[in-house]
């Protein structure tokens, strides 16, 4: 005997974080239509099965089309279902999260995006605050002993910079002996071409950023990698 079932509607959601005022921020936009229209959402979209090759091609169309950005950072988190997650009845979401500098996500999206910090959120659509939630906690952990926070960062940025986007993450301030410590980084200057840590992921550029002192070197990091001495 057959039996008939309702396939329940499967859509992705993209937690967007970057860094503002410092520290760590979401990027939601206002619901123009039911359920929850003129609430507070994260981004997201529903798969389609006649031109995404798979989750990851739905998340990045997803962005395209709603910011014009491809992030340098894009990760499944964990999926998100059941009946009373959404009111018009059984889904089921995958949730994505993204890391993107601040600069890039203003200029994109066509300003429909409002900013809010993770630990203070107001009130949202469907379940996703607890998505955000478990998307901040995925972000802390692995900072805490990678590379990761990079990618809320330029391209080429300062070791200054670098200890900036770490304390705005974990909401704590250390001095510039306690980080480098923590990551392994060495306290001498380094040459173009050369790592500044110990997991050699940290390569020195040729260019300097100016300041109120002595200029600083730029950095750039190609991937998302171990430190051998990191935690927080």
């Amino acid at each position: 005997m057959s039996l008939s079932h309702t396939a329940p509607a499967v859509s992705v959601d993209i937690v967007l974080l970057t860094l503002k005022d410092q520290c760590l921020h979401v990027a939601l936009h206002q619901r123009s239509q039911e359920p929850f229209s003129g609430v507070l959402a994260l981004p997201g979209g529903y798969i389609h099965t006649d031109e995404d090759a798979d989750l990851e091609a739905t998340a990045t169309r997803v962005l395209q089309q709603k910011t014009g950005l491809t992030p340098r950072y894009l990760e499944q988190l964990k999926s998100f279902a059941g009946p009373q997650r959404d009111p018009r009845g059984w889904s089921v979401a995958i949730s994505y999260v993204a890391l993107i500098p601040l600069t890039a996500l203003e200029q994109s999206g066509n300003g429909i995006f409002h900013f809010f910090p993770v630990d203070d959120l107001p009130e949202l659509a469907f379940d996703h605050a607890e998505q955000i939630q478990s998307a901040v906690q995925r972000v802390r952990n692995k900072s805490s002993y990678s590379t990761l926070p990079c990618w809320l960062l330029p391209e080429a940025f300062t070791l200054t910079e670098l200890q900036r986007t770490y304390e705005q993450i974990f909401g704590e301030t250390l001095s510039r002996g306690t980080f480098r410590s923590r990551l392994g980084i060495k306290v001498s200057d380094v040459a173009p071409g050369e790592a500044a840590d110990d997991a050699q992921l940290l390569i020195a550029t040729d260019a300097m950023k100016g300041g109120a002192q002595r200029p600083a070197r730029l950095f750039k990091v190609n991937q998302l990698g171990l430190f051998r001495r990191a935690w927080w």
